[in-house]
């Protein structure tokens, strides 16, 4: 139809008494239609337009599909399949008098149905293009079940491992979580987030939560602005110029204010500066969270200050459907603050394609998958890739690495056959028995040719009061399983089976309820016993390699110097133990580099590698007294951002400019010969650091400004060339103006941030 009456969608399902007044409104002209139809609503309907509803102990299906009916429904979220969500549509499309269409959220953070690395493996990867295909592999799969939007990607910026929601972003640095942020909505959205195989992006937590005090979830914020326009609002910025339809408020307070009552947070920085124009949902219960934070004395105080900071939708929460039409009656809450909200609203449930179609991506029931789980619905092989390129080779002495496929290895820990862990925290849909473990892998990729002795080791911890707390976190089935076998019995069992071994595999660190919200760490400690585990089974002399699993770093300061191997694999999803396999045997050749700095102990945080200059900091090899260091303990952190190994070694030569100087509006190119110069093909990332020797203000050691990866045959070179314009060189000074001053600039190019190769130019 080229005409419609305002949502009629079509003449059987509008009411003639509601659009008997009205002029057909064309549905391809958004600006008019939503109008249109605005005019129709009532205060009851625009203000059911901004709650979103969890599906669930919260409000059960049947009493949402009254709620939904009756126009006092938006949105819902936690439902996953289409015959779940089919009847919540029909209650809209067909039985509400307005015939508004539902949309249906969830938590696609790293795959759907199948899924992929934790977003900080993902960044590992440092593959945008890979980054983006997990998205596109999110959306096909999420789609597919009746899903229109997710509440992704996650893009704060994390410099405290001490946080559980450090596996859920990037990693710590601006550029390198802005490019994931970019490539991840390209890949949710593709073309167009109306298309049936794309779901709109929802990026999160605006603004700031991933530098919330001691890492502590739910925490503070304090920060100054030209902090936050230099190193943590980037990411947020980027994923919303790549489109993002949606923008997730954060749960923490930004200097003394809540984000979900800052006005200058949600309409002079988001509205007015960026321009967005996407719809705004609060998290989970936040506006009546603004109570707790002292700055709403009540329910109806939190509705107001939230609706008029630009707060659209309101999850999880009642203070919007309780409160907004009294407060509007009372003139205490303009109706055009309603009408903004709703607006953006609707205006997202246009772009995702629901007004021309409500079943867009529900379908017809015939349709619907024989089988929720079939294997024919998950995407292996881009999950098997992924993971692979997301692996990160922390230490290998005297080539123990790649193993031989023959002889004996012995698999041993908590984490070597446990199908729940390997996907990590918010996993989606994955269904577990679909996910492949370290020791189904291994055997898979031995075969006949070598024989795999198993035992557990370990628990993950034997701390009951922590095993008490994550069972809590998961409603559905425990989260940690405890072998009931003493400690002591377990170690035994692990001990023999290594010295019938010729190498030992040891798979330890986090279970994913570990590194999940609201699972702050005071300590990144492997647990006790498995330290103990370990020692055990060094002691037996046998070749042993680390297989960490972990959401965050860690202190692995025992294992850095213990271990004969290492490699981080972070939670590697559905293909996990393959792609772990994969690397062990030398089938794939690691390549991925950390995202995120590894500090040697807990009491080095904040460890990361793009920190301020100093008037008296610490220089390796020089004495330590009166500079930035602490006495007890090593300076610097056991591992730096964009450090990874590989099984085949690379020379980067010195760097050649093409000019010294750079003018205004001009670049320079910056290049380097990359060769691999061992005896195996292999993949590595080119990184460009940038360091402004002389500013106004105090500025970074160094600053990642790009990146290349690159593949390279044994024997083969590569000329890899950056270009180096102005806009590289700006930050944001104390007027908050991104400007680039004039003066020296050194550029940093090497396989990761501390060794490189220099050169310098000034700009004029």
């Amino acid at each position: 139809m080229n005409k419609l009456y305002v949502l009629a969608l079509s003449a059987s399902l509008a009411s003639p008494l509601a659009f008997a007044d009205t002029k057909p409104v064309s549905i391809d002209n958004k600006p008019a239609f939503i109008a249109s139809l605005m005019k129709q609503m009532t205060l009851d309907e625009k203000i059911g337009q901004l709650r979103l509803i969890s599906i669930g102990p919260e409000m059960p299906a049947k009493e949402i599909v009254k709620e939904i009916a009756a126009g006092r429904i938006g949105g819902t979220f936690n439902s996953v399949t289409r015959a779940e969500n089919r009847p919540l549509q029909d209650a809209a499309a067909k039985n509400s008098r307005l015939k508004i269409p539902m949309f249906f959220a969830y938590d696609v953070i790293h795959g759907h149905r199948t899924i992929f690395p934790i977003s900080l493996g993902l960044a590992s990867s440092w593959d945008m293009q890979a980054v983006e295909r997990v998205g596109r592999v999110s959306a096909i799969e999420a789609s597919a079940d009746g899903l229109d939007m997710t509440f992704g990607p996650m893009v704060d910026i994390a410099r405290d491992p001490r946080w559980g929601r450090t596996s859920e972003g990037f990693g710590e640095d601006p550029h390198l979580v802005s490019e994931a942020a970019r490539a991840t909505v390209r890949g949710l959205q593709g073309k167009s987030a109306s298309a049936p195989d794309s779901i709109m992006a929802s990026v999160k937590h605006f603004a700031l939560y991933g530098a919330i005090e001691g890492g502590r979830d739910y925490n503070t914020v304090d920060m100054s602005p030209m902090r936050m326009y230099q190193d943590y609002l980037p990411p947020y910025r980027a994923a919303i110029d790549a489109g993002a339809g949606g923008v997730m408020v954060a749960l923490n307070s930004i200097n003394g204010v809540p984000a979900s009552s800052n006005m200058w947070l949600m309409q002079d920085l988001l509205r007015k500066d960026w321009g967005f124009k996407g719809v705004t949902v609060s998290d989970h219960g936040a506006i009546t969270e603004l109570m707790r934070h002292g700055v709403a004395k009540d329910n109806r105080e939190a509705a107001k200050l939230a609706i008029k900071a630009g707060i659209d939708m309101s999850m999880a929460d009642t203070s919007y459907g309780a409160e907004l039409p009294g407060l509007v009656k009372s003139g205490e809450v303009n109706i055009k603050d309603i009408d903004n909200a709703v607006r953006e609203v609707l205006g997202a449930k246009y772009d995702m394609g629901l007004f021309h179609d409500p079943y867009r991506r529900i379908g017809k029931a015939s349709d619907d998958p024989a089988e929720t789980n079939a294997e024919s619905r998950l995407h292996r092989d881009d999950a098997r890739d992924v993971a692979r390129k997301s692996l990160v080779l922390l230490e290998n002495r005297n080539q123990t690495l790649p193993l031989k496929k023959g002889g004996t290895i012995a698999l041993v820990g908590p984490l070597a056959d446990t199908q729940i862990d390997v996907m990590g925290s918010w996993s989606a849909a994955g269904f577990l028995k679909q996910s492949v473990t370290v020791r189904q892998g291994l055997q898979n990729a031995l075969g006949q040719q070598g024989r795999l002795i198993y035992a557990r080791g370990s628990n993950i911890t034997e701390d009951k009061k922590i095993v008490e707390y994550l069972n809590y976190l998961n409603w559905d089935a425990p989260e940690v399983v405890q072998d009931p076998r003493l400690q002591v019995e377990m170690l035994e069992e692990a001990v023999k089976a290594a010295q019938q071994a010729d190498v030992i595999v040891a798979a330890v660190g986090e279970s994913r309820g570990m590194s999940h919200e609201s699972s702050s760490r005071v300590s990144l400690d492997l647990p006790a016993n498995q330290r103990v585990l370990l020692e055990a089974l060094k002691a037996t002399g046998k070749p042993l390699v680390i297989v960490l699993m972990n959401g965050r770093p860690l202190n692995l300061t025992w294992a850095q110097a213990n271990a004969d191997a290492m490699l981080e694999t972070w939670f590697p999803g559905t293909e996990g133990g393959n792609a772990i396999a994969d690397v062990l045997f030398g089938d794939y050749n690691p390549s991925g580099k950390l995202p995120i700095t590894f500090p040697r102990s807990v009491g080095q945080i904040p460890s990361y590698y793009n920190h301020l200059r100093l008037g008296r900091p610490f220089t390796p090899g020089k004495p330590g007294n009166y500079t930035s260091q602490y006495f007890d303990e090593e300076n610097g952190p056991l591992y730096h951002f964009g450090y990874g190994l590989s099984y085949t070694d690379f020379t980067v030569s010195d760097v050649t400019l093409s000019s010294q100087t750079m003018q205004r509006k001009g670049s320079v190119d910056a290049s380097v010969r990359v060769k691999n110069t061992g005896q195996r093909d292999g993949a590595t990332v080119v990184q460009l650091y940038i360091r402004d020797v002389a500013a106004s203000v105090v500025r970074p050691v160094k600053e990642l400004k790009d990146f290349r990866k690159i593949m390279l045959k044994a024997g083969e070179e590569q000329v890899v060339r950056f270009k180096i314009d102005e806009d590289k060189l700006k930050f944001f000074n104390p007027k908050l103006q991104n400007v680039a001053e004039a003066g020296a600039f050194d550029v940093q190019i090497g396989l990761d941030s501390q060794n490189v190769k220099q050169a310098s130019f000034d700009l004029k």
